[in-house]
This record gives C-alpha cells, sequence and structure tokens, in this order.
C-alpha cells in the first residue's frame, strides 16, 4: 500500500481525499489516505478531521520530512506547482501533480530532468487521460460507424469568473491552463498531435484570456476547433463527425456517455461510462502500480505527453500575447 500526502488543502485535495477514502471502502488498498500539509495548521487539522487522514502538518516542508509518505499529490494551484514539486523532489518522494502541469514547458522538463536522475515517479494528473473512456471513445470513433473521423470540435465554459485567481497573471491565470486544456486534450487522445495551431482570445482587464477559440489542423485535411471560457455555461460537448454519422461526447472533463448518430441524424446506440468512485481513482491506481513496479512514468500519460501539451498551449499564449510576469 502507497502512503499518500497531500499537499495543499483546497477543494481539489478534498476531492481526492474522497477517492482514496471510497477505494479503501470498497475493499482497494492500493493507496492510504496518509498526512496533508497546509501552511495553515488548523486548516490542516480541519481537513484531516473531515477526511480521515491519520497525520496532519502546518508546513510542506514538515509533511516531506515525514519517512511514511510514499507518494505525494500537488494539489496547489498551478502558478505554485513547479515550485512545490521541486521542493518535493528535494525530499525524494514520488508525485502526482495537478493539471496544468506546470505553467510552461521549460518547467516541466526540469522537473522531469530531476526525476530521472532521483529514479523518482512523476505524472500529471489530469484524470480524463486514466479513465477507461478514453480508450472507449477512441474504440467507438475508428470503428468505422461513423466513416472515416473529419471533424471534431470540443467545448468547455463554466461561470466562474468570481474565482479571482482565474484573473491573477502573477497566479497564471486565464481560461487556458484551467479548462482550455481538457479540450486540447480531448482533441489530442483522438486526433493525435496537430500540424498546425491557430488560436485567439478575449482578454480579461488584467491582460489574462477569458474566452479562448483554437483551431487544430491536420495536414491530411481534419480540424478540431476548441473553446473555452470562464464566463459563460456551456453544453461541453466533444463532437466527432464522420463521412457516414457522428459521435456526441458528453463532458468533455469528465466523459459520461458516448451517443452515436447514423446519416440520417438518429442516434443508433448509447454507452455509458463505467461506475466512478470519483473518476479520479484510475490516476491514483495508476501512478501507485508505477511506483511499486519501479516504471519511469505512467502510461496513460507519459512525461513527452504533458510537455507536448504545455508546448502547446505555449504556443497559443504566443499568440494570445499572454505572459506572465514571472516568466
Amino acid at each position: 500500500m502507497i502512503n499518500v500526502g497531500i499537499l495543499g488543502a483546497g477543494g481539489i485535495a478534498h476531492v481526492m481525499a474522497d477517492t482514496i477514502n471510497k477505494m479503501n471502502e470498497a475493499g482497494d488498498h492500493t493507496a492510504k489516505l496518509y498526512a496533508v500539509a497546509s501552511r495553515d495548521i488548523i486548516k490542516s487539522e480541519i481537513f484531516a478531521n473531515q477526511n480521515n487522514v491519520e497525520k496532519f502538518y502546518g508546513s510542506y516542508e514538515e509533511m516531506l520530512e515525514d519517512p511514511n509518505v510514499d507518494l505525494v499529490y500537488v494539489a496547489t494551484p498551478h502558478s505554485h506547482h513547479y515550485e512545490h514539486m521541486k521542493l518535493v523532489l528535494e525530499h525524494d518522494k514520488n508525485i502526482l501533480c495537478e493539471k496544468a502541469f506546470t505553467v510552461n514547458a521549460h518547467q516541466a522538463r526540469e522537473i522531469f530532468e530531476i526525476a530521472e536522475k532521483k529514479g523518482l515517479v512523476v505524472a500529471e494528473a489530469i484524470w480524463t487521460r486514466y479513465q477507461p473512456m478514453r480508450e472507449m471513445i477512441n474504440e467507438q470513433v475508428f470503428s468505422g460507424k461513423i466513416g472515416q473521423p473529419k471533424m471534431l470540435t470540443a467545448n468547455l465554459a463554466y461561470d466562474i469568473d468570481e474565482v479571482q485567481r482565474l484573473y491573477d497573471p502573477k497566479l497564471a491565470g486565464g481560461a487556458l491552463l484551467d479548462v482550455g486544456v481538457y479540450t486540447l486534450n480531448f482533441a489530442e487522445m483522438i486526433f493525435g498531435p496537430a500540424d498546425n495551431i491557430q488560436a485567439n482570445c478575449i482578454k480579461t482587464v488584467t491582460d489574462v484570456d477569458e474566452t479562448d477559440c483554437i483551431l487544430l489542423s491536420y495536414d491530411d485535411g481534419r480540424r478540431a476547433v476548441l473553446t473555452a471560457s470562464t464566463i459563460a455555461i456551456s453544453d461541453r460537448y466533444g463532437i466527432i463527425y464522420g463521412t457516414e454519422g457522428f459521435i456526441r461526447v458528453e463532458n468533455i472533463n469528465n466523459p459520461q456517455k458516448i451517443s452515436i448518430f447514423n446519416s440520417r441524424y438518429e442516434c443508433v446506440e448509447e454507452i455509458d461510462a463505467p461506475k466512478q468512485l470519483t473518476g479520479y481513482e484510475y490516476e491514483v491506481r495508476e501512478v501507485c502500480n508505477a511506483i511499486e513496479n519501479g516504471l519511469k512514468e505512467c502510461p496513460s500519460m507519459k512525461h513527452e505527453d504533458t510537455i507536448h501539451m504545455l508546448e502547446v498551449m505555449d504556443s497559443i499564449r504566443r499568440q494570445f500575447f499572454v505572459v506572465y510576469p514571472f516568466e
């Protein structure tokens, strides 16, 4: 069993704690929720009491010095992932880090280089890459049921403009790293890396992106049109269009259903996602398996895939003219 320490005690940390507890309740003892650390000891203690965590600490360093911590889940804002992962690696701990993994590709390369030298597992926790729906969607897209896939659209938008960090350049704010990353991952999991990327955005008064439009072009003629925003509510659909029909995926942020339509726009088949605990259990199992079996990375989200996705987002931000002050 892998002892997990959670670095950060915010909303996403509660989801991970709930996941591991539910795994244990279901008889899956792959991981144990062992420790939590916050800069605020009271917040850490409250989190531990709420989530049945054995140990709680008032600093990240204290938790990282605990020899019983095997894996650290980094649950802080993505603007701080780089510095926090470096701190974790200095203490020789394995890492599962929330998306976006880092702010840019340069930071990610450095983290992976350190991990490789130390022989530690570091993985990006973008849950859609680990979920079984990833392969289920691809199986249907390339089954011939909709003919040859030619186009793809994906959108993800939430009315979350009250979240202040999304407006703060110092915290790597903007729609792209927070929600747009899911549209890009959805498209690339199906169509692969694009040959050309064009993008534009509407900016906030703080000069970060608020609504994004991205066009992925492929030399064979395929196209993917992606939209993301923090000021509207969208249907969150991903749709793959073929020569003989189309496939609609409900909620690209956590796919729940695949609907297959024929050329007459009739829904001919529906496939539900396997029952989830929270949807995070798949990434937990895979990173723990990597640690226990001496793997260097998680097969579902290899280091090169994380770096590539950050390179894509770096190139998009250049088109947006969005640069963070610490870059």
